[in-house]
């Protein structure tokens, strides 16, 4: 079971947002993520303490093909269950918990700012390594922060290398993807190695106690 911490921070100025706290571990029925953001260490008072004032948490599982069965977020008061039906369907509660809203849309999955919905998102498509493979095309519903609004977005994704290293716990597969956001043309590459995302833009594996789980 991977156990860690991503910093996250803002891809174009690098201001740090959070910091999140993170286990996860494949089951017999799919995949389980689960993780507490905290504030970025050093902007605590006591900035001595390893772990800041908790802002929000993230509880994702998937089924054994990848579709997000379950998805629990919380942030700044908010809060988001949703799942895949019916294309994928959510309930957002405001702050003071009087009223909720409801969504639908015909997508595929959903995503934001937590490293789960890379490795969830890679876990649905199940790519072949290819550098010159045409990318698949994927429509998501993120969560934006800090209010958890829902805003549906389309991406491609291509996985253009896939390279085993040695290490001291045995092989270790990292599989690099290239992500075009479709509405601006913007690329970026992801790395991820098992269910543990080792770079992406605003997101920096800081701390990891075991190694990554492998899918079968």
């Amino acid at each position: 079971m991977p156990r860690g911490r991503y910093s996250l921070h803002d891809p174009h100025d690098h201001t740090p947002l959070a910091e999140e706290h993170f286990h996860c571990a494949p089951g017999p029925s799919g995949w389980r993520y689960v993780s507490q953001l905290t504030t970025p260490s050093g902007t605590e008072p006591d900035s001595a303490s390893r772990q800041g004032t908790v802002t929000g948490s993230v509880d994702l599982t998937l089924d054994e093909l990848g579709r997000p069965i379950r998805l629990e977020l919380h942030a700044a008061d908010w809060q988001v269950r949703a799942a895949a039906l019916d294309g994928v369907t959510w309930v957002r509660t405001d702050p003071t918990g009087t009223e909720a809203t409801e969504g639908n849309v015909p997508a595929h999955a959903f995503t934001g700012t937590s490293p789960a919905f890379l490795v969830a998102t890679a876990r649905l498509l199940r790519l072949t390594p290819s550098a010159d493979a045409p990318a698949t095309r994927v429509r998501l519903v993120a969560f934006t922060d800090p209010v958890l609004a829902p805003r549906t977005l389309d991406q491609s994704w291509a996985l253009i290398a896939s390279e085993t290293h040695a290490t001291d716990n045995g092989p270790l597969t990292v599989d690099e993807y290239r992500v075009t956001a479709l509405d601006t043309g913007e690329q970026h590459a992801v790395h991820i190695a098992g269910d543990v995302v080792l770079a992406a833009p605003g997101i920096e594996l800081e701390h990891l106690e075991s190694p990554p789980s492998v899918f079968t």
